[in-house]
């Protein structure tokens, strides 16, 4: 029976990369975005065993139904992918109370209430190994260093590396693989092909095919050696 993948955040950039890739490997795919009309042109390349939802990652009514809807269409997620997020570039002086919290909310809130529902879904399912499932958190340059008028984006996604740090420790001696990847750089925009290259040279931007090769190879990682944190980043790239 092929396992099932859920990318929540199922953008047209790296989202649409992962759900090639785990449709690649036989898996069956679910993909979730806000508006899930917006995913109908890429489930065709996903082959028979793929479904599109509505999610809104914040609301904690609609993440469980998500859940429910994939498992019983396609069966519980073995491995899921938070890939969700909000930004808006302004300074901390510019900021409403309601862009903050919103960034917030999608970025982190929402990573908390797909990774609560992840852990239910993996601890109920039976497994004949150690691995009962994958959670893995899609991080970023201000996961680790928030900068000028950055907070928006900084704020959340620290919160989201501490999210996995705690549900690694506690999760993954329960047989719960949880990573969070950090992609420190400028992901390949299909819509901006020349973007960084002529500037920077060849490979300057990451490709979302090779970081969904590198998610999911963490899905495949044996108990015995656990990435819990990745760092990913063009080789041109100053850290």
């Amino acid at each position: 029976m092929s396992e099932t993948s859920l990318i929540v955040g199922a953008g047209p950039g790296l989202g649409a990369a992962l759900a090639r890739r785990f449709a690649g490997a036989g898996m069956n795919v679910a993909v979730a975005r806000r508006n899930a009309g917006a995913l109908e042109s890429l489930l065709p390349e996903l082959g028979p065993n793929a479904r599109a939802y509505a999610c809104d990652a914040a609301d904690e009514a609609a993440v469980q139904r998500l859940f429910s809807s994939v498992a019983g269409d396609l069966g519980p997620p073995r491995l899921v992918v938070f890939n969700a997020g909000a930004f808006v570039r302004k300074g901390i002086l510019e900021t409403s109370v309601e862009e903050f919290e919103r960034c917030w909310r999608i970025g982190c809130l929402g990573g908390f209430l797909v990774g609560r529902e992840a852990v239910h879904a993996m601890l109920a399912a039976t497994s004949p190994d150690r691995h009962r499932g994958t959670i893995i958190f899609t991080g970023a340059t201000a996961s680790l260093r928030g900068g000028a008028r950055f907070h928006n984006l900084a704020v959340g996604k620290f919160g989201l590396r501490a999210l996995a740090q705690s549900l690694a420790r506690e999760f993954q001696p329960q047989g719960i693989h949880v990573a969070h990847a950090i992609i420190d750089g400028q992901i390949r925009n299909d819509a901006r092909p020349g973007y960084g290259i002529a500037e920077r040279g060849a490979d300057a931007v990451l490709d979302p095919d090779a970081i969904a090769e590198a998610y999911y190879r963490l899905h495949l990682q044996p108990p015995s050696a656990w990435t819990l944190e990745l760092d990913l980043r063009p080789y041109v790239e100053k850290f």
